[in-house]
């Protein structure tokens, strides 16, 4: 209302001067020179027939009274209001329809296409990446969270893993060839190579580096001046430095994975983070820069592919559970960790069972495209889609960090008008719109409708969707052959690709476009060198992710570029880019097949060995430990698939049990004391394979039934020949005993240290420990931090009609100044700097 009335008064003075004379209605004026580079009114005024509003610095200021810091270059609709508005009020009375559609095109090229009301972009920046300030925000945020339950569920299991007495020690990864120092680490490019120099075994350099992984990805989370692109190097380095020599324990999809969205974060991490925005200087460089929108645009063709892939996967792999529409009636009870929500989701309905298999189909191959849309709207239903998925998979599986990380990529969807609440309650006062904007708006949602039609039509025709009104449910099954979805798969990989090329090119005009509307010479060419780099890097990297993206469709991936795949086949080592498929077939479908660890003194009476978090025990419940990951555990998933042969490691799990190795125990079990052969070694081992199912629901005490299959590891003892022929044969044979020197340094008796007080707390205790250590600290920051004054709509509404006085008596006066003495005439007005 105050803005209305302000707009009023502004136009009925514009009558009696203001805007006339020098630097009036058709030129810049000094308003235009006073402005800072990045200013709105820099971007509207060539379009719009009118002067730009005077009052840049309380505009300013009101602009910058936000809630969250991370939201002040954006600024509420209140901004609108207390200043683009009376610039383009002042100007609409004397424009016309030519002049309006220019500031609409304008307004809409600035802001509006970015999520934001056309004009909002408060002064000292362009308009922001295509309004995606919050969610780069969010996205650094979340990759410093997953970067530290990765690096904390690891530092748990280094001993056992790794360690001198683990499983797979580290340090046969890191034998000296005789080759340069630069030459062994390209080609094993991990930090543990400068382990010797700090006196500490590679076991010992990988702890470091998890500790030093934690911390910092803890003081990202909690400090804005730490999400910076050096910090997200270092993070990605170490993390690229355990993986090579992490061994089969590191080889998970959601391993490289990360790795590639933390490359991805050192991008779109800002090179140096500027004070409070009150506080910066007038024209600085605070807020975004005209790169910045491309490194996060990668994230998005990142989260397409993992999606896209994944769906892609599981029906070229022929397998019939996923033709069937039945994998989810095996799934949940024959994942690797199942959660105590598995137990109840398995006893579904099958109909609703088919129903979720064609719902995922539908979000992670139709949905995916979406991600590039025009349409907002479009793009926040492909976000709340995916979201979804990820949270019902959390639910009722134990997958570790990698949905969390997927939940992480999903902010690439959003915009800074979808989180601002502030930004959405104030979109309830609207304006008359302009007829090319309303014709948009219905050409917007005419698409809209489109799209969800055909994916709707799409998903009954395809799947055969009935319902069954009798029972009281949904009948589904495939109409479509194996040999038409290759063809069409032939028929849209291509195009898909296609597709990124051309959202890409328009992120790099858009880009160009913005870094012309840059001010001051030296300004223009910073940002210009920024944007020759970092577009060039996106362009490199999109080139790259071609390469494992065309591996769904064989056809494609032999006509792809060569220079893509000479390029992938030189980086390829530093995972930059990696191909996705998750789920690719369902296993388990006659039992989920299980291995059981025996132990015996005398080989006649055995004594299983549990694990913490693995079936055994069928009265104990399925454990729920997000985002921990127990990779042994893991690997004894994969283990029971085939024979012993096929997991080398395996042999070496026994051979420690067999020595007693405390490292691996707790590997079994934390709690030492709860391990059957904690006072002696057992004296043979042995595995047996079992079937397992989850109990009928009218079952009480029990969560599982078994069956035992077959015996799946022979029975053995130190000095067995067969112990020592298996060592042999897959080389893991002790030739090269570890060095004892490492220990007397400082450093490592410190990390000694920190390692006996740690150790007696479970990996999951130990990462919700820091969780909740992390909402404490955030908690008693917005509790005892200061609050930013948040005025009331009156309060601002006589503000701005004080302030609009004072613009009307400075008019006036400028207009009618008194006469010198000795002149008796008419006075030209000065113009007021």
């Amino acid at each position: 209302m105050g803005c209305r009335r302000w707009a009023k008064r502004a136009s009925t003075s514009s009558m009696s001067g203001r805007g006339r004379g020098r630097g009036g209605s058709g030129t810049a004026g000094p308003a235009w020179r006073g402005a800072s580079a990045f200013s709105p009114p820099l971007v509207l005024a060539p379009f719009c027939c009118s002067r730009p509003g005077r009052n840049v610095t309380r505009r300013r200021a009101h602009i910058y009274d936000v809630v969250w810091p991370e939201l002040a270059p954006e600024g509420p609709r209140g901004a609108l209001e207390a200043g683009s508005e009376r610039g383009r009020d002042q100007g609409r009375g004397r424009s016309g329809g030519g002049a309006c559609c220019c500031r609409w095109l304008a307004g809409w090229l600035a802001g509006e296409r970015a999520g934001g009301p056309a004009g909002s972009r408060p002064a000292g920046r362009v308009a922001d990446m295509a309004g995606s300030r919050l969610p780069r925000q969010l996205f650094l945020q979340g990759v410093a969270a997953v970067f530290m339950f990765a690096f904390a569920s690891l530092y748990t299991q280094i001993p056992g893993l790794y360690g001198a007495e683990g499983i797979l020690p580290a340090r046969r990864m890191l034998r000296p060839q005789g080759k340069g120092r630069w030459q062994q680490l390209w080609e094993t490019p991990t930090l543990l190579w400068e382990a010797p120099t700090l006196g500490l075994d590679t076991a010992q350099g990988l702890e470091l580096l998890s500790l030093l992984g934690t911390l910092l990805a803890l003081g990202a989370l909690l400090l804005r001046r730490l999400r910076h692109l050096l910090i997200y190097l270092v993070l990605w380095a170490a993390y690229l430095s355990a993986c090579q020599v992490g061994q089969v324990f590191l080889y998970f999809q959601w391993d490289s994975l990360l790795l590639e969205t933390g490359f991805l974060a050192m991008l779109v991490a800002p090179l140096r983070q500027h004070p409070h925005y009150k506080q910066a200087p007038q024209g600085a460089l605070a807020g975004a820069l005209p790169h910045e929108g491309l490194p996060f645009w990668l994230v998005r063709w990142l989260l397409f592919r993992l999606m896209f892939a994944s769906g892609v996967v599981k029906l070229t792999s022929r397998c019939p559970a996923w033709w069937g529409l039945t994998a989810l009636t095996y799934h949940y009870e024959t994942q690797c960790l199942p959660t105590p929500a598995s137990w109840f989701a398995h006893h579904l309905p099958v109909w609703l069972h088919k129903l979720s298999v064609v719902a995922t189909f539908l979000i992670e191959i139709a949905v995916p495209p979406l991600f590039f849309a025009p349409v907002r709207r479009l793009r926040l239903a492909a976000f709340y889609s995916q979201v979804l998925l990820q949270v019902l998979i959390i639910i009722t599986g134990n997958y570790n960090f990698f949905n969390l990380l997927t939940l992480v990529l999903t902010t690439a969807l959003l915009d800074d008008k979808h989180l601002a609440a502030k930004s959405r309650n104030s979109q309830r006062r609207k304006t008359p719109a302009s007829w090319p904007k309303a014709l948009l708006a219905m050409l917007s949602w005419l698409l809209e409708l489109t799209t969800y039609a055909l994916l709707a039509y799409g998903t009954a025709h395809y799947f055969g969707l009935e319902i069954d009104w009798e029972k009281h449910t949904v009948r589904s099954r495939t109409t479509f052959t194996f040999h038409q979805f290759s063809q069409w798969l032939k028929m849209v990989t291509l195009p898909t690709m296609w597709l990124g090329v051309a959202s890409l090119t328009w992120e790099l005009l858009t880009a160009l476009w913005r870094w012309t509307q840059v001010r001051g010479w030296l300004r223009k060419l910073c940002a210009a060198v920024q944007l020759s780099i970092f577009g060039t890097a996106t362009v490199a990297l999109f080139t790259i992710s071609l390469v494992p993206y065309s591996y769904v469709e064989p056809s494609t991936h032999g006509r792809l570029w060569t220079g893509a795949h000479r390029l992938f086949g030189a980086v390829e080592h530093l995972q930059l880019a990696n191909s996705y498929g998750l789920f690719r077939r369902m296993t388990g479908l006659g039992g989920r097949p299980e291995v059981v660890l025996e132990g015996s003194y005398d080989g006649h009476h055995w004594t299983e060995i549990e694990f913490m978090y693995k079936p055994g025990n069928v009265s104990r419940p399925p454990p729920l430990i997000v985002p921990h990951q127990p990779r042994l555990d893991w690997q004894m998933w994969f283990a029971a698939l085939g024979p012993h042969t096929h997991s080398p490691w395996f042999t070496s799990l026994v051979l420690r049990l067999l020595q007693g190795k405390e490292p691996v125990i707790r590997l079994l079990q934390n709690d030492v004391a709860q391990y059957p052969f904690h006072k002696q070694p057992p004296t043979y081992v042995r595995a047996q394979r079992y079937k397992y199912w989850f109990s009928q629901p009218g079952e009480q005490g029990r969560w599982w039934r078994r069956q035992w299959v077959e015996e799946f590891f022979p029975p053995v003892s130190l000095g067995d020949p067969l112990l020592d022929a298996l060592l042999r044969q897959f080389g893991l044979e002790d030739k090269s005993p570890a060095r004892t020197r490492s220990s007397s340094s400082t450093l490592a008796q410190a990390l000694h240290w920190v390692r006996k007080q740690l150790s007696p707390l479970e990996a999951p205790s130990l990462l919700w420990g820091l969780l909740v250590t992390l909402g404490a600290i955030r908690f008693m920051q917005a509790l005892l931090g200061p609050r930013p004054p948040r005025s009331s709509p009156l309060a601002r509404e006589e503000k701005y009609r004080s302030a609009s006085k004072k613009d009307s008596g400075a008019a006036s006066t400028q207009a009618t100044p008194a006469p010198d003495n000795g002149s008796s005439g008419s006075q030209t007005p000065r113009r007021k700097k």
